[in-house]
């Protein structure tokens, strides 16, 4: 009897099918939607990536670019939606 493995698929794949939510969907506990890129595609990441420097970095552009009071109401990142990937991966 032979066990099968699923296909292997890339790191960054796997992030994004995870990370990535639709917009009915509720934030599980412990967990936060952030708003990256132009089209302003929505993410979910676990909380303990606020303190990560290099989100912390990220949330000091969001602070200057849009400030507290954003009108979209979500967090807001501004930067590409291949670099937010990237940068979550490294996490």
């Amino acid at each position: 009897m032979a066990i099968r493995y699923p296909k292997m698929v890339s790191a960054k794949h796997m992030l994004r099918r995870v990370l990535s939510s639709t917009e009915n969907a509720d934030v599980p506990k412990g967990h936060l939607a952030v708003y990256v890129g132009e089209k302003q595609k929505r993410f979910v990441l676990q909380v303990s990536c606020l303190n990560h420097p290099s989100f912390q970095e990220l949330l000091g552009q969001a602070e200057e670019e849009f400030g507290f009071d954003h009108p979209m109401g979500g967090l807001t990142i501004p930067c590409r939606e291949e670099v937010f990937v990237d940068l979550t991966c490294s996490f």
